[in-house]
């Protein structure tokens, strides 16, 4: 068995007794003090709630029927703060099988019928707190692993930027003249650099989001500029594919919104990077829209690719979910897109048939 989970198994619990009778309140103490445990007391689900804000506990054990406000609105209030680590509730009642079922249904974890049966009781409590100890753990591993990739992936940077530019000096001719299949095999080598470096990157960025330590740096942005500038900077990639590349703005959208500039680029740069990649012969268009949509603005990236197949579509935007295509990465990049257009309330999705190309569609609020 994990440590961790020793550890948290075998220190004090702190339990949360909620009941509007002081001698209901009274027994199930003298019952559980016996045990070892660590007892909080509340005579209502106000101060229920106060007390769990001031210090969740490992377990709480609720009254159904209270005045004022009633068991199940105490649950369901608890499992609507997000920012809370998960917290048993095991309800007491009095009552018959429909209460039950709608205590579970918004969210309680278990329940007790009144009069309460010490053994039973002692024994929910046990079995709710393994449960505690064990999502714990869990999420406790996630974090850990999530610390780790984006540890590994920021000192894997170093490494990776020092032979880029020792390609750079190579290819300069700094270190002597090289003969044309070394600088063949340079050329090559610095490009697989350039990659290796643009996904460990994206890794960090995902990371980062995951673990909730992205600041975005809000302000005005005008799409159409953001647009042409990322359009200028992949013309030669379509140039070398003879692909069409074209921006499109409707008349009546001036494309101001509020966001990082920055990660919008980044969205950009991957959609129509992406779309050229994949994309062997016709076009690739971008378009701003929304003119009909007071509450926002659109923008369009219509391909004429192979298409993607409805199965790859359900996970295209998935952590390290690539498609089957031979050119796919690794998978990241549409998520990390996805996560960054979360983050400026806007959204993204696909319209693709095989054989017909790719349509993907973000969607922004607009500027106030």
């Amino acid at each position: 068995m994990n440590s961790s989970f020793l550890n948290q198994s075998s220190k004090t619990a702190h339990i949360l007794v909620v009941d509007d009778s002081s001698d209901n309140l009274f027994l199930v103490q003298t019952i559980l003090e016996e045990e070892g445990y660590d007892i909080t007391l509340a005579e209502d689900g106000r101060s229920a709630l106060a007390k769990i804000e001031q210090s969740p506990p490992d377990l709480v054990l609720l009254d159904v029927m209270m005045p004022g406000m009633d068991g199940y609105e105490v649950t369901r209030r608890i499992r609507q703060k997000a920012e809370l680590q998960f917290i048993p509730i095991l309800l007491i009642t009095a009552y018959d099988q429909p209460s039950v079922v709608e205590g579970l249904d918004i969210g309680a974890d278990d329940f007790i019928r009144k009069p309460v049966e010490v053994d039973e009781l002692l024994a929910r409590v046990r079995s709710l707190l393994r449960l505690k100890y064990a999502i714990d753990e869990r999420e406790q591993i996630a974090r850990q692993r999530e610390d780790f990739v984006s540890w590994m992936t920021h000192d894997l940077r170093t490494p990776i930027v020092a032979a880029e530019r020792m390609l750079a000096l190579f290819k300069q001719g700094a270190l002597g003249q090289l003969s044309a299949p070394m600088q063949e095999a340079i050329v090559t080598m610095d490009r697989s650099n350039r990659n290796l470096l643009a996904m460990v990157n994206t890794l960090l960025e995902v990371y980062r989001y995951e673990a909730g330590r992205k600041n975005l740096l809000f302000s005005p942005v005008d799409l159409r500029r953001l647009i042409q500038e990322v359009v200028e900077e992949l013309a030669p990639l379509a140039n070398e594919k003879n692909l069409a590349l074209q921006a499109h703005f409707e008349e009546k959208v001036d494309g101001k919104v509020v966001g990082d500039r920055l990660e919008l680029h980044r969205v950009l740069t991957n959609l129509i990077g992406n779309a050229i990649k994949f994309t062997d012969k016709g076009s690739v268009d971008i378009r701003l829209g929304g003119a009909n949509n007071p509450s926002g603005v659109t923008i369009e990236v219509q391909d004429t690719g192979p298409g993607i197949a409805p199965e790859d579509q359900a996970m295209l935007f998935e952590r390290f979910r690539p498609g089957t295509h031979k050119r796919s990465g690794s998978g990241l990049g549409l998520h990390l897109s996805r996560r960054i257009l979360e983050a400026h309330q806007g959204s993204i999705d696909i319209k693709s048939e095989v054989g017909k190309g790719t349509l993907f569609t973000v969607r922004l609020p607009a500027h106030k």
